[in-house]
């Protein structure tokens, strides 16, 4: 629960006296420590966890009932994350950059049918992840049913969105919650523990270092979600916690930063899949090689929503099931090879993997076939039936030298002409190959497509990979349409 910590702080404006054109320049407001004046207001308030009640308090439970959704928004260079508990409470994680003032993440939880916002977290006060703070507070608490508590680090800003964001919680008197580790917010039918920061601050008060992260457990599954924690922050969590940061999805952190997500977290939180917020064309090169060959060690499936789109993680405390706008590589090393997704996008999300998570015990994701009603059985597409005739996962000699010699082949065993244009193959790792626009497969015709470098013909088309795909002790053979609907799915 959240500790009766009072920080009784007051609000104030900070005048910058910089000059320009004669005109003095109002730039933001701070925090500062209160006088003896008693008509000064305290920003931040205790929370009486004891009158939270039960119903409303976390309790992961080895048998939960209903999902919990974890909802990567594409935000471009920024951050916002949704969570929608099993009962409904909202619990919404930063806002985005200041740039767009929060319409993206208000347009995103308005087509999410989202009509109040129970909880709203400030991971650290950088304008990239409070941007649209202020305009989110305002349209809840003006036009929608409200926002219940907002939880900060308590380290200030002197920015301009920053004293937005806190002139939105004094108008409409929210309670505003100093976060600290060992606290636990309350979402009822979920744990949701508060990692960091500590008490005292890391790193000479620095924002980043000093992110609220948060893992919130729900059955036997979990999700990790560390702010812009970096070397020091991460340092911490992991001498701290240890094991204890295990999770099945971690998003990483600082947007993919090679300053964070370290070998040490990796190493100590196990996760199944990882989730990058960054912008496709980041200014500052997000998500880093250093990071995805990290990743890519580990042969962690990554969702980056610069190609995916929004990404919609969903628990039912065992099993997850991973959504994304767009199907796009999952290879961290292979990420780049989509297209660009824009933020905003009001594209539907579609079903691209579930992972299962043993009882008690982590374990490596085991694909479940049973897609859902968008599956067909059997391969069967709309206009056709494609089939897997054989897999040739050991090319003769050296693997990694004869890569021309690793294959499979494709039937259309149906009586109406495929086209598969846009499709995508997909192995279990989450090495995507698409086939090119134009390509056909006619009733009766086979297809192989080689790993390896090549032109390609109308019966043989070529992956272009740099290293082998299938693995020679077993794989799984995942082929989807252009729309995202699963065609075929078979493991050998």
């Amino acid at each position: 629960m959240v500790s009766r910590r009072v920080l009784t702080l007051a609000l104030v404006f900070l005048v910058v006296l910089a000059v320009v054109g004669g005109v003095v320049i109002l730039v933001g407001c701070c925090l500062v420590a209160p006088t003896d004046d008693s008509s000064s207001e305290s920003v931040f308030t205790p929370l009486d966890a004891s009158a939270t009640p039960a119903e409303s308090r976390g309790d992961a439970g080895s048998a939960p009932n209903g999902t919990l959704a974890v909802h990567f928004v594409n935000v471009g260079q920024s951050a916002s994350v949704l969570l929608v508990g099993p009962t409904g409470e909202t619990m919404l994680v930063d806002t985005g950059d200041f740039t767009d003032d929060g319409d993206e993440v208000l347009a995103y939880l308005q087509r999410a049918n989202v009509t109040r916002l129970d909880h709203l977290v400030t991971t650290h006060a950088d304008a990239d992840h409070i941007g649209g703070h202020a305009a989110v507070i305002t349209y809840y608490e003006t036009e929608a049913d409200g926002v219940g508590a907002v939880y900060d680090p308590g380290l200030v800003s002197t920015t301009a969105t920053y004293g937005r964001y806190l002139d939105a919680v004094e108008t409409y008197d929210v309670p505003l919650y100093e976060v600290r580790t060992g606290d636990e917010l309350p979402f009822a039918g979920a744990t949701v523990r508060v990692l960091a920061p500590p008490d005292p601050y890391l790193a000479g008060e620095r924002r980043n270092e000093n992110s609220v992260v948060l893992h919130v457990t729900f059955g036997e599954t979990s999700v990790l979600l560390t702010g812009d924690a970096e070397e020091t922050g991460e340092a911490y969590l992991v001498e701290r916690y240890g094991s204890e940061l295990r999770t099945t999805v971690l998003q990483a952190g600082h947007h993919g930063s090679r300053t964070s997500t370290s070998d040490a977290l990796l190493n100590a939180s196990e996760p199944l899949l990882v989730v990058v917020s960054s912008d496709y064309d980041s200014q500052f090169g997000h998500p880093h090689e250093e990071t995805l060959d990290r990743f890519a060690a580990r042969s962690l499936p990554t969702y980056w929503t610069g190609t995916h789109g929004d990404v919609v993680v969903v628990s039912d405390g065992e099993t997850l099931t991973v959504s994304t706008q767009r199907a796009a590589p999952t290879d961290p090393l292979e990420l780049r090879n989509a297209p660009a997704v824009e933020p905003g996008m009001a594209d539907p999300v579609r079903e691209r993997l579930r992972l299962r998570v043993s009882t008690g015990e982590q374990t490596t994701p085991v694909l479940v076939t049973d897609g859902g009603d968008d599956a067909r059985p059997d391969g069967e597409a709309e206009n056709g039936r494609l089939v897997l005739v054989s897999v040739h996962a050991d090319a003769a000699g050296d693997d990694r030298t004869n890569l021309g010699d690793e294959y499979v082949v494709f039937e259309n065993a149906g009586d109406v002409t495929l086209d598969l244009s846009g499709w995508t193959v997909r192995d279990e790792r989450g090495a995507t190959y698409t086939f090119p626009v134009g390509t056909t497969l006619v009733p009766g015709e086979r297809l192989t497509l080689s790993t390896g470098a090549g032109t390609d013909t109308t019966t043989r088309y070529y992956w272009n990979a740099s290293s082998p795909v299938w693995n020679n002790d077993g794989d799984v053979v995942t082929v989807m349409t252009a729309a995202g609907e699963p065609v075929l799915q078979e493991a050998y």
